[in-house]
């Protein structure tokens, strides 16, 4: 399942990329905020996604946007079997997924455009993770800090 989050900097940019997810005909859910609430915290949001993602962290995945996109990269790297990675270009996005099986994709709606966030999740939703022996060792090493 794919999941998705922001605060009120973000907001904007998750209810496009929503439509966006519909047309690429992805399920998702929603996990907030479910409205604009201008007072709202980033940590909130990134803990929920990052939570459910990792129930089943091999195959649940998640979005989450906030101003910078540090924030919810760094709560959700918190949270344990999560890998986040923060992207602001495509072969960025792809080398998250190919390299490090990143299970949360986290953006700034700050420093990228809506077009260029499409093109991230896009890639980063259809890029499978390689498996090679050494990209598994190094996610293996992760796992032991964790």
């Amino acid at each position: 399942m794919l999941y998705i989050g922001s605060d009120h900097r973000g907001y904007k940019l998750k209810e496009a990329l929503k439509i966006y997810l519909k047309e690429l005909n992805y399920d998702f859910e929603d996990l907030g905020a479910g409205e604009l609430i201008p007072d709202d915290d980033y940590p909130d949001y990134a803990t929920l996604v990052a939570e459910k993602v990792a129930e089943d962290s091999e195959n649940n995945r998640g979005i989450l946007i906030c101003g910078s996109g540090v924030g919810v990269d760094i709560v959700a790297n918190k949270i344990k079997n999560i890998r986040s990675a923060l992207c602001f270009d495509v072969k960025q996005a792809r080398m998250s997924r190919n390299d490090d099986n990143a299970n949360i994709l986290s953006l700034s709606a700050d420093f990228i455009s809506e077009d260029l966030a499409k093109e991230i999740v896009k890639t980063w939703l259809e890029t499978p993770f390689s498996g090679l022996e050494h990209h598994v060792r190094r996610i293996e090493k992760i796992r032991k800090i964790e």
